[in-house]
C-alpha cells in the first residue's frame, strides 16, 4: 500500500520532554518516562508532550516492545515521533549489526554481540512497517526544530519541495540518481576490491585507505537528503577506522559548525557520552564529535543545536563485559523550553 503525507511535520503548542534514541533499551524507556512523569497512556499532569527523535531499535533486548510502546503513544495523540537511521534502514529492508530481532538473514551474527533479544512476529513485523511509514522525517514550530541527525538547509528544502510523496519512493529516486553520479568511480573501486579481496566487515583484517570506497561512501551520504536528514553530513577521512561493525573510509561531520539560523535543533544519532569512556567497547571507532563539549551542553557555531543521545545503544556491552559500567549508557530526555536534562536513573543534570 502506498502512503503519502507531510515528511516534514508542525509541533504541537506547549511544553515538550524530547527523548534521545532508545535503541530496544525498554527499561530504561519505561523508568525515564516514569522518571518525567508520565501515566502509561501517555499523559503528564502539567499536559507536557513526548517527542521521540528516532532509533528505536536494534541492539537492545526489546526492539518489538520499543516500537509498540512509541506507536501506541503517538496514535493517542500523546507524543510525536520522527523516523531515525534505524527505522530507514528497516524500511528499505537493509540489514545491519543489530538488526536480527527483525531481519532473520541477521538473526545468528547478533547472537554473540547482543542475545539474548527478542525477536518480532510476523504479525509484529507488519504492524511496525505500517506505522513507521506514517513517520515524518522532521518536526518543527516557531521555537524548535528536531531530526534525526542533521539539519541540513539544503536537504530540508529538497524535502519540502516533494511534499506528499512517500517516503520509500523518494528514497529511491535519490538512491538511483546517486548511483549514476557513482558510475565514473565505480572502476575504481572494482579495482580496490581486487587489490583488497577481505570482507569489510572483519575486524582485524585492517584494510589500506582505499579512496575510491571514500569517494564513494561521501558521495552515497551526501547526495541523498533523507540520508543527510537521518545519518548526517560525512567527508573522506585520513585513516580507514572500524565502527559498528565494519570498515570505514568516511568520517561524520560536526555540520552545527555551520549552522547558522537562529532557531535551536535537537537531534540524536551522535552517541554522546554522559561519562568519557573508551569508544572502542561498544564498536565505536570513529571519532568522538563531542571530545571537547561538555556532556550537558549546547553545541554548534551558535550554541543552540544539542545532542539528546546519551548512548543508550551501548547497553549490550554492558550487560555482556561489565554491569558496573551501565551509567555510561544512559536515555536521555531534553525538557523545552526549560533546557534541562533528564537521565534514565538520576535526577536533573
Amino acid at each position: 500500500m502506498t502512503t503519502s503525507y507531510s515528511l516534514i511535520q508542525t509541533l504541537p503548542p506547549g511544553k515538550l520532554d524530547i527523548i534521545g534514541d532508545i535503541h530496544g533499551e525498554i527499561d530504561s524507556l519505561r523508568e525515564l518516562l516514569q522518571q518525567l512523569g508520565y501515566d502509561d497512556d501517555g499523559l503528564h499532569p502539567e499536559s507536557r508532550h513526548l517527542v521521540f527523535v528516532g532509533d528505536y531499535c536494534d541492539r537492545g533486548p526489546d526492539s518489538p516492545g520499543v516500537i509498540a510502546l512509541v506507536a501506541r503513544l503517538v496514535k493517542a495523540k500523546h507524543a510525536s515521533a520522527i523516523l531515525g537511521n534505524h527505522e530507514l534502514n528497516l524500511l528499505r529492508n537493509d540489514a545491519k549489526d543489530g538488526s536480527g530481532w527483525y531481519f532473520d538473514s541477521q538473526y545468528e551474527h547478533d547472537q554473540e554481540k547482543f542475545a539474548p533479544f527478542k525477536q518480532a512476529t510476523e504479525q509484529e513485523r507488519e504492524h511496525i512497517r505500517e506505522f513507521l511509514l506514517t513517520l515524518p522525517i522532521a518536526l518543527e514550530r516557531e521555537d524548535i526544530r528536531i531530526v534525526h541527525a542533521a539539519w541540513d538547509i539544503e536537504a530540508i528544502e529538497k524535502v519540502r519541495a516533494n511534499e506528499g510523496r512517500p517516503i520509500l519512493e523518494l528514497y529511491e529516486e535519490w538512491h538511483q540518481a546517486t548511483q549514476n553520479k557513482l558510475n565514473a568511480i565505480k572502476p575504481s573501486v572494482a579495482q580496490e576490491k581486487q587489490d583488497w579481496p577481505h570482507s569489510l566487515h572483519q575486524k582485524h583484517d585492517t584494510p589500506p585507505m582505499l579512496h575510491a570506497h571514500a569517494k564513494k561512501d561521501v558521495i552515497n551520504q551526501n547526495n541523498n537528503p533523507l540520508r543527510v536528514l537521518t545519518s548526517g553530513i560525512e567527508r573522506e577521512t585520513q585513516v580507514p577506522f572500524y565502527t559498528s561493525g565494519k570498515w570505514r573510509f568516511a568520517e561524520r561531520v560536526q555540520w552545527w559548525n555551520e549552522y547558522d539560523d537562529a532557531t535551536p535543533v535537537v537531534i540524536g544519532h551522535y552517541w554522546r557520552q554522559p561519562h568519557k569512556i573508551d569508544r572502542s567497547v561498544i564498536g565505536k571507532g570513529d571519532a568522538d564529535l563531542f571530545a571537547d563539549i561538555e556532556p550537558d551542553a549546547w553545541h554548534g557555531k551558535h550554541q543552540n543545536v544539542f545532542c539528546v543521545d546519551f548512548s543508550v545503544g551501548g547497553k549490550w556491552s554492558a550487560r555482556k563485559y561489565d554491569m558496573t559500567t551501565t551509567h555510561h549508557f544512559r536515555l536521555g530526555a531534553l525538557r523545552w523550553p526549560e533546557r534541562i536534562i533528564i537521565l534514565d536513573g538520576s535526577h536533573n543534570k
